[in-house]
């Protein structure tokens, strides 16, 4: 079994009145896109790190990026949280913080020796 991400046909159709038209040339497939798009994003990956499955790493950032500016996602957002509920407060959190490795020791010295306060110096 994959630990891949992916809509099904009912989200698919419930997704595809908020999808802008193509113009010319038709887009790749939105289901495997929007799929790889929700699980960089649920997972916290780079872009670069998009399972081949997905397709090209570029082209999931690229439809993120001109549906994200055309305000796409923040519709889909919008209108199927409201489905039948109050739209009072909505609040979605994303938050990823990253501490590099040596975040915890930023009081000591090379070679994980402790730093001497100004105390332990004076006396």
């Amino acid at each position: 079994m994959s630990d891949l991400f992916w809509l099904t046909d009912a989200q698919i159709e419930r997704l595809k009145p908020f999808f802008p038209l193509s113009h010319g040339v038709p887009r790749v497939d939105d289901r495997r896109v929007l799929s790889g798009i929700i699980f960089i994003n649920r997972n916290g990956l780079r872009w670069r790190d998009a399972p081949a499955a997905y397709g090209p790493p570029k082209t999931l950032y690229n439809r993120w990026v001109r549906w994200s500016r055309m305000g796409v996602f923040a519709r889909m957002l919008t209108e199927l949280s409201a489905e039948g509920r109050e739209t009072g407060t909505l609040m979605i959190d994303a938050t990823h913080l990253k501490a590099h490795r040596t975040a915890s020791s930023l009081r000591a010295q090379k070679g994980g020796v402790p730093a001497l306060s100004d105390a332990q110096r004076a006396g």
